[in-house]
C-alpha cells in the first residue's frame, strides 16, 4: 500500500517543501557536494560498533553501492576498502551479486575512472557487479567514458550476463543481468541516468521475455529524499536535480524519464518487479516507498546515497538480506572504513515481499 510521505507531512506543515527559487535548472554535473555536514543532519544516527550479524542459513546478500564519484576523485582507498570486505564477506554473507547506483565518478576524468575501474574489477572473478551511470558520469549530453572503463567485451562472457540495449550493443549503459541465489531466480535492469523512451521500450521486453524472474531496477533517479517519485509533470523545479532540465534532457530534446515516468511506463506494467534502487539525491539522502502495481503486488522503491557524510560517505553501503523464507528482505547499512553499523529506522529495516513475487 503506499504510505503517507515526508512530503504530504511537510506541505501540510509549511505549505510549500522547496522555494522555487532554490531550485538549480543546471544539472548536478557542475555541482560539487559539500565537504561537511551540519552537526545535526545525521543526528538519528544510531552507530554500532562492529560488523552485522551474519544472516541464518538458507539467506543471500545483494550488495549495494551508491555514488561513489567522491572516492573515485578524492578518497580511492574508501573506494577500495568496500569493494576488498564485499569479497572477504562472500562465503560468510552469500553476496550473490554487487550494485552500482551510477556516479561512479565525480568529473568524469581519466585519474577518476582508473580509480572506479581498479576498485570494481577487485570483484572480478569473485562476485558478479552491475552498474549503472548517474549524471556526473557524462560530459554535458549523451557522452561518456563509461563503456571504455567499463567495456561490454569485459562483462559478455560472464555467466550473469544477459545483453545491452539493442541499439547499442557495444555501450554498457543499459544492460541486463540474471542471478540465482536461494532458490530464487533474478534479474537485474541497470538503466542509464534518464532514461530514454526507446531505452524504455527494450527494457519492457527484456522484463516480459523473462516473467519467471524477480526484477530490480537500478537507475541513477528515481525516488526523491521526501519518499516521493521523481516526478516532473506534477512537482517540477520543486524537486531538485531532476533528470528533466538536466543537461543531458537539453541536449537530447528533453528525451529522458523519471521515477513517475519509469514506474507508468516500465514497473507498473509487470507483475515481478519487487525492487527499485537509486542514487543521485542530497539532503540526508535517504528515503523509501512500497506502492502496489495493478496486480495489487507491492514494490519497494529505495533512494540511498551516503555522499554527504564526512570524506565523501565514509565508505557506507548497503546490505539486502534475502532470507530463505521468500518474503523477507533484511536492510543494513554497514561501513567498513568505520567499522560501524547504523542501526537507524532509516538504515535498518525489513521489507515483506509480496507472496505474488516469490518465483518458485
Amino acid at each position: 500500500m503506499q504510505k503517507l510521505t515526508r512530503r504530504d507531512a511537510l506541505k501540510a506543515g509549511t505549505g510549500l517543501l522547496i522555494a522555487p527559487a532554490l531550485y538549480e535548472s543546471a544539472t548536478c554535473l557542475a555541482q560539487e557536494p559539500k565537504a561537511s555536514v551540519k552537526p545535526d543532519r545525521y543526528a538519528d544516527a544510531v552507530l554500532i560498533d562492529g560488523e552485522p550479524p551474519l544472516p541464518i542459513s538458507g539467506s543471500f546478500t545483494v550488495a549495494v553501492l551508491p555514488d561513489t564519484q567522491l572516492y573515485s576523485w578524492k578518497y580511492p582507498e574508501t573506494y577500495f576498502a568496500q569493494t576488498r570486505w564485499l569479497i572477504e564477506q562472500r562465503d560468510a554473507r552469500n553476496i550473490a551479486a554487487v550494485l552500482h547506483l551510477g556516479d561512479i565518478t565525480h568529473k568524469s576524468t581519466t585519474a577518476e575512472w582508473e580509480v572506479a575501474q581498479q576498485a570494481m574489477r577487485q570483484l572480478d572473478g569473485v562476485l558478479p557487479y552491475f552498474i549503472t551511470t548517474g549524471n556526473h558520469d557524462y560530459e554535458g549530453n549523451r557522452t561518456s567514458k563509461f563503456s571504455q572503463y567499463f567495456p561490454v567485451d569485459h562483462y559478455r562472457d560472464q555467466s550473469t550476463f544477459g545483453g545491452t540495449y539493442d541499439q547499442e550493443p557495444n555501450l554498457l549503459e543499459n544492460s541486463f543481468h540474471r542471478f540465482s541465489s536461494g532458490g530464487r531466480n533474478v534479474l537485474v535492469l541497470a538503466l542509464e541516468w534518464g532514461p530514454r523512451k526507446d531505452v524504455v521500450r527494450w527494457a519492457n521486453g527484456i522484463v516480459s521475455r523473462y516473467p519467471d524472474h524477480e526484477v530490480i531496477l537500478v537507475t541513477h533517479a528515481y525516488m526523491y529524499h521526501d519518499d516521493t517519485r521523481y516526478d516532473w509533470n506534477t512537482y517540477g523545479k520543486d524537486q531538485l536535480w531532476s533528470p528533466h532540465g538536466s543537461a543531458v534532457s537539453r541536449a537530447t530534446n528533453d528525451d529522458v524519464m523519471d521515477g513517475e515516468e519509469l514506474w507508468n511506463h516500465l514497473v507498473s506494467r509487470h507483475e515481478n518487479f519487487i525492487m527499485t534502487l537509486n542514487g543521485h539525491v542530497l539532503e540526508d539522502g535517504l528515503g523509501r516507498l512500497t506502492s502496489q502495481a495493478p496486480g495489487g503486488r507491492d514494490v519497494h522503491q529505495m533512494l540511498v546515497n551516503f555522499q554527504m557524510r564526512p570524506n565523501g560517505g565514509d565508505g557506507w553501503l548497503r546490505l539486502l538480506e534475502f532470507l530463505p523464507d521468500g518474503k523477507t528482505v533484511e536492510v543494513r547499512d554497514y561501513s567498513p572504513v568505520l567499522q560501524k553499523r547504523n542501526e537507524s529506522p532509516q538504515n535498518r529495516f525489513t521489507l515483506a515481499l509480496s507472496p505474488s513475487a516469490g518465483i518458485k
